[in-house]
């Protein structure tokens, strides 16, 4: 009954589905794997930090990744140009942040937000830095790029404001050597709102998150539906031979010759008249 199942056409789809089942669990667990590695991270990156942690040097935190992004780091120097970053939201408000470059010891110059002010960037009313050498302390992030979430990426400002913060969009502002991340301080001064770090990119829940999961799901569906089908087909197959063997398949319908029609049984008549008739002398 099962020798059907080494015809070719059936050779076809079991080659199929051998093949195409490891591969959706493959994928499907691939997708599951990514998912988790965003919630793993999101859980380390929204960890509470020991209260007792002491900011670290710059330079030690750096590159900025996914672990060093909001650690507190310590630099030295003095205080230089200053920026205004608009079109920035704090708790549902919008405003701006006051950005000031920190010239420290080691030469390199580092992109420090000393804070958030609400309303539109009006260089007047922000507060200027302070004078001589100074200490501080904020958390790293890495720089902005023209896909980062709430940035100005448009260009089109006016001078003294920056709608991205890295130093790509400061090098051809100022004449120094920057860091490629920045620190947001976490204590307000001068009536500023301290900005809150932000969370590395891709380590949060959310919609790619979940779009993982949900290819994860797809995959895991298609292996079934793959399953399901064969098994159908084969149920198919074999109640058919068992029909044939039991009788249970109609007989086709004898073929009976078409009787021919007038015009052409007149045709025929004719000419076998003219066969048999006696021919008559000239």
């Amino acid at each position: 009954m099962h020798r059907f199942l080494l015809t070719p056409r059936w050779w076809g789809i079991n080659v199929f589905v051998v093949l195409a089942v490891p591969v959706c669990l493959f994928m499907g667990s691939w997708q599951l794997g990514r998912f988790e590695d965003r919630v793993d991270t999101h859980r380390e990156v929204t960890a509470e930090r020991p209260g007792g942690q002491a900011a670290a040097p710059l330079d030690s935190l750096l590159p900025v990744d996914k672990k060093t992004s909001g650690r507190l780091a310590a630099a030295s120097g003095e205080y230089a140009e200053q920026f205004l970053v608009p079109e920035r939201q704090l708790d549902g408000k919008s405003g701006h942040y006051v950005l000031t470059l920190l010239k420290t010891d080691g030469g390199k110059v580092l992109p420090v937000v000393r804070g958030w002010l609400p309303g539109a960037a009006d260089a007047k009313a922000a507060p200027a830095p302070p004078t001589g050498r100074v200490e501080v302390t904020g958390a790293l992030q890495s720089a902005e790029n023209s896909g980062t979430k709430g940035v100005h990426a448009a260009g089109g400002l006016p001078a003294g404001q920056l709608g991205v913060i890295g130093a790509p969009s400061l090098v051809n502002l100022v004449p120094y050597d920057l860091y490629d991340a920045w620190v947001t301080v976490q204590t307000g001064t001068d009536g500023m709102t301290p900005v809150p770090a932000a969370a590395p990119a891709n380590t949060g829940l959310d919609l790619k998150a979940f779009q993982n999961l949900g290819y994860t799901g797809e995959w895991f569906v298609f292996a079934a539906f793959v399953l399901f089908m064969w098994f159908r087909l084969y149920r198919r197959e074999v109640e058919a031979i068992r029909d044939a063997e039991a009788g249970l398949v109609p007989a086709e319908a004898e073929q009976v010759p078409a009787e021919p029609t007038p015009a052409a049984g007149s045709a025929a008549g004719t000419v076998a008249a003219s066969a048999t008739a006696p021919s008559r002398p000239e």
